[in-house]
C-alpha cells in the first residue's frame, strides 16, 4: 500500500472517531444552556452533553445499579464493541453475565468523561458561541468536575443510591471522589491501582506527554480541527512515553528483553531494532486514531490537578468521616505509577475516619494495567466485595 492508502485509512477512521464527539454510537444525555454544569474553576459549562453506556437491567427499586469509571484512555464502551476500534469492551474480563460485576444481576453504567472525545462535551465538541470546536477555549476540568457530570446522569436517571462504583487508575480517582463528595450515594466502592492524589512523578510523565503534543507542529495552539491537521506523531509519542509507565521492568523483560523485531542482526541505524520499539510505535499510531489530542491535555490535567486531602485541610482522613460507604482497596505490587503506599494512605485514613474497608495487595509483575488484564486473583476479591455488598443491601 502506498502512503496515499495510509493517508485514506487514517482520514476515515479519524472522521469516525470525529463523528464520535457530537453524536456518538451510544446513549446520550443533554442539558441546555438553562442547566449549566459548575466546574472547579470557577466557570460553567452549557450547554453540555454526557455520552454513556448500559448494560443489564434496573431493577424495580433502583438499587442495583453499578457506575464504572474509566481510566485516562477509556471511554463508555467498557462491555461492547468499540465503534471506532471494532473491538471488544475494555473490561470484558469483569462484567458479563457470570462475571464478577454480573449483568444478569445488576444495572451497569459507564459514561465517557467529561473533557473526553467519545460524545461527552469535550475540547472537540462545537462551541455554542461560535460554532467551532472549543480546541483551548473550553475550560479546563477536574475530576470533581466529571463525577459531578456522572452526578447529573445519575439524577436523570433517576437513582438515587448507587450499589457499587468502581474503576481502576484514573477511575480509581473518581471512585474516591464520588465517595468523598457523595458519600449517601455510594454503598460501596471499589478504587483499583489508584491514589487520593497525583504525584510529582506522574505528573512529570504527564507533562512529558503534552509537551509532545504542543511540540507537533500540526498542533496548531489547539485550532488543529479548524485547520484540517492533527497532531498525530505529538500525541503518538505522548502515548508511548505513558504506556511504558503502565507496565513494569519485569514484564517488559520477559515479554520483549532484548529481542530483535524482524531480524537477526543489528541495523546501526534508528529504525526500530528491537521489539521493544516496534511495540511503543504500534501502540502510539493505534492510539491516534481513536483518541483527540486535545482531551489527552484535558484529561491529564484533571488527573495532576487531583488531591481530595487538599480540599480539607491537607487531612485525607476528614474527607471520608463518617461516612457509611463500605471500600475495597486493591494495589498491585509491581505498579510504580501508583505504589502500594498510595492505597494504604487510602486505607489509612479510611480506618481514621471510622470506615468499613477491606485492602489487598495482589502480587504480580504485570505493572499498573494488571487491572485489565486477566488476574484471578483480582477477579476473586471483585467477586467477593460485591456479593458480600450485595447481601448488606438486600441484593443477593
Amino acid at each position: 500500500m502506498g502512503n496515499g492508502g495510509i493517508h485514506a485509512v487514517d482520514d476515515a477512521v479519524e472522521l469516525a472517531r470525529l463523528r464520535q464527539t457530537e453524536t456518538p454510537d451510544s446513549m446520550v444525555v443533554r442539558f441546555g444552556a438553562d442547566q449549566p454544569l459548575p466546574l472547579d474553576s470557577g466557570h460553567s459549562l452549557g450547554p453540555w452533553q454526557i455520552a454513556y453506556q448500559t448494560y443489564g437491567r434496573l431493577n424495580a427499586d433502583k438499587s442495583n445499579a453499578i457506575l464504572v469509571c474509566h481510566a485516562l484512555t477509556g471511554d463508555q464502551h467498557v462491555h461492547n464493541i468499540h465503534p471506532v476500534t471494532g473491538k471488544s469492551g475494555w473490561w470484558d474480563l469483569v462484567i458479563g453475565p457470570g462475571l464478577p460485576i454480573d449483568t444478569d444481576r445488576y444495572f451497569v453504567i459507564c459514561a465517557n468523561v467529561l473533557g473526553g472525545c467519545m460524545g461527552t462535551t469535550g475540547p472537540a465538541s462545537v462551541n455554542p458561541a461560535t460554532g467551532k470546536p472549543y480546541g483551548l477555549d473550553l475550560p479546563v476540568v477536574t475530576i470533581g468536575d466529571m463525577v459531578r457530570s456522572q452526578a447529573a446522569l445519575i439524577d436523570h436517571l433517576g437513582i438515587d443510591t448507587l450499589f457499587l462504583v468502581m474503576g481502576g487508575s484514573m477511575g480509581g480517582m473518581q471512585v474516591l471522589q464520588w465517595a468523598a463528595a457523595y458519600p449517601e450515594r455510594v454503598f460501596a466502592a471499589a478504587p483499583i491501582a489508584a491514589g487520593a492524589r497525583h504525584s510529582s512523578q506522574n505528573i512529570a510523565f504527564h507533562e512529558v506527554g503534552r509537551q509532545a503534543i504542543m511540540a507537533d507542529p500540526d498542533w496548531h495552539g489547539g485550532r488543529y480541527l479548524d485547520a484540517g491537521t492533527s497532531p498525530r506523531k505529538g500525541l503518538a509519542v505522548a502515548r508511548m512515553a505513558a504506556h511504558i509507565t503502565y507496565m513494569s521492568e519485569a514484564s517488559l523483560h520477559s515479554k520483549f528483553g532484548r529481542r530483535l523485531q524482524g531480524r537477526d542482526r543489528l541495523t546501526f541505524g534508528f529504525d526500530a531494532d528491537f521489539q521493544i520499539e516496534s511495540y511503543l510505535r504500534h501502540q502510539g499510531l493505534s492510539f491516534v486514531d481513536r483518541f483527540d489530542a486535545n482531551s489527552y491535555l484535558y484529561v491529564t490535567r484533571a488527573m495532576d490537578y487531583f488531591d481530595i486531602a487538599a480540599e480539607h485541610g491537607g487531612k485525607l482522613a476528614e474527607a471520608f468521616r463518617g461516612t457509611r460507604t463500605r471500600f475495597c482497596i486493591v494495589s498491585f505490587t509491581s505498579d510504580w505509577l501508583f505504589p502500594t503506599a498510595e492505597s494504604r494512605a487510602v486505607v489509612h485514613a479510611l480506618n481514621a475516619a471510622g470506615a468499613s474497608v477491606s485492602f489487598a495487595e495482589i502480587v504480580t509483575d504485570r505493572g499498573h494495567d494488571a487491572f485489565l488484564l486477566d488476574e484471578p486473583e483480582l477477579f476473586g476479591i471483585l467477586r467477593g466485595f460485591i456479593d458480600s455488598a450485595a447481601r448488606a443491601r438486600g441484593l443477593a
